[in-house]
């Protein structure tokens, strides 16, 4: 496990937010001029591969003709950016609690500031997706947006940085299989790679200042926050394909979303996607044997 009292120290936060400032200078994209949002969208591509889709392999895959198959990646994907923008939403006022308690002269301050202005670009980046292939809606569900709102109101820090860890190791993961895989579409490459390049620095950040405040916790916070943690990761996953996406496809969405869930190959896409951002939170010892079974059940962890 690692020794969370090594967190560091204020000049090396400084240092590390510095490093962080100076990779942005450089390193930072604006997704409306850099992508070309006028160049038509193949219906025959996919934009996740097509093991990664959460229903490939089940009967209800092979009833689907090769352009719905297409279409289906292509909703899921913009369902997954439809929930990256409600949670980035919900990492952006984090952060601005976050620098409202903190000294602005600091460079941990700025860039805190600057990665909401990342944020900002994302979640606009993640709409003109939307818009542009033609899915419906950008709203979470109802369930995930009560519980944007009860974090909003229980103001913990710790958890937003926590959150945004897992979220961004998982679409990381997932986003860095599609920047590799030439025969997707363009279009969905793009938004990925861009996402991908400035999210490495978003986890830089949150990681140390999670290590920092873990190592603050009493021991029954530790046990609050573990299940906590637990909830939310569950809570992402489940929504980053939305039951109208199977609408859309033409199928039942309770019976596409049972066939989801026992479907072996989404749910090893789920562990492979999760696995290191539950490598770090195994090795700090936020996960451990009384939440492991939480992690298991959301299919985050493989199975025993």
């Amino acid at each position: 496990m690692r020794d969370a009292s090594t967190a560091a120290r204020p000049q090396d936060r400084e240092q590390h937010a510095e490093r962080l400032l100076r990779a942005s200078a450089k390193h930072s994209h604006d997704p409306l001029t850099e992508i070309d949002w006028n160049a038509p969208v193949d219906p025959e591509h996919f934009a996740l591969p097509a093991h990664r889709v959460s229903l490939h392999g089940t009967p209800l895959w092979h009833s689907l003709g090769p352009q719905q198959r297409a279409r289906l990646s292509v909703d899921q994907f913009a369902s997954t950016t439809s929930a990256g923008i409600w949670f980035e939403l919900i990492l952006m006022e984090g952060l601005v609690r976050h620098v409202y308690a903190s000294d602005l002269t600091t460079r941990h301050a700025q860039y805190a500031l600057t990665e909401v202005a990342d944020e900002c670009r994302h979640s606009t980046m993640f709409a003109r997706y939307i818009s542009t292939v033609g899915y419906p809606s950008a709203r979470p569900s109802r369930r995930a947006e009560r519980l944007g709102r009860l974090h909003f109101l229980v103001n913990d820090t710790a958890m937003t940085f926590a959150g945004a860890i897992f979220v961004e190791e998982f679409t990381d993961a997932m986003q860095r299989e599609m920047i590799r895989d030439d025969d997707l579409q363009p279009l969905a490459r793009a938004v990925a790679r861009i996402h991908v390049i400035e999210e490495a620095r978003h986890i830089g950040y949150a990681k140390p200042e999670l290590e920092r405040r873990w190592a603050r916790m009493s021991a029954p916070r530790r046990a609050v926050f573990r299940r906590g943690l637990a909830v939310l990761a569950q809570q992402s996953v489940a929504e980053i394909v939305h039951p109208r996406v199977y609408a859309r496809a033409g199928l039942d969405p309770a019976a596409a979303q049972r066939a989801a869930h026992l479907n072996p190959y989404w749910r090893d896409a789920r562990v492979d996607w999760a696995r290191k951002a539950v490598a770090f939170f195994t090795e700090l010892g936020i996960i451990d044997r009384s939440v492991e079974p939480m992690w298991r059940r959301a299919a985050l962890l493989a199975p025993r």
